[in-house]
């Protein structure tokens, strides 16, 4: 497994695994679009956030890409890491390169000096709220309904 920092050049490539691990997508938006989701893998941050200042990386297992994460900073509140995204491919899922791949993101928040990771799970996502929760992440209280899917949303917390 080597995880490194992935580069707008490589947008085909985040497109590519798009397509092969659309579950994520068709979860929580219905669909799946590669190459515009692909794009705003690149340029997407919450808000306040410099999309330039963020960390967007990728999991490889034997050359292929098999997992993509996007890690801002400055929100919720200026000192804050705020993991954007994290999917792996169901290639990859079940043999602990999820935790490996979170550990890894923290590992980079923590040298931003960055006291807490925050993120977001749709209610629907069952299997990766308990992923969430089995490495130490905790609710907030803050939920919110997005007005296109209809979707629940739950900001959960780690102090680092």
């Amino acid at each position: 497994m080597r995880i490194r920092e992935l580069f707008t050049s490589e947008t085909a490539l985040v497109a590519q695994f798009y397509r092969e691990a659309p579950d994520y997508w068709l979860m929580a938006k219905g669909r799946c679009d590669p190459k515009a989701q692909a794009q705003d893998f690149f340029i997407d941050a919450p808000p306040n956030c410099d999309p330039a200042d963020s960390d967007r990386l990728g999991l490889f297992l034997n050359h292929r890409l098999s997992g993509v994460a996007e890690i801002s900073y400055g929100f919720p509140e200026p000192g804050d890491a705020y993991l954007g995204l994290m999917i792996l491919g169901p290639w990859a899922q079940g043999a602990g390169h999820g935790r490996a791949f979170l550990a890894h993101a923290e590992t980079l928040a923590r040298k931003r000096h960055a006291p807490r990771i925050y993120l977001a799970v749709l209610d629907v996502n069952l299997r990766g709220r308990a992923f969430w929760e089995r490495e130490g992440f905790r609710a907030t209280g803050l939920r919110r309904q997005d007005g296109t899917t209809g979707h629940w949303i739950e900001r959960l917390v780690k102090p680092l």
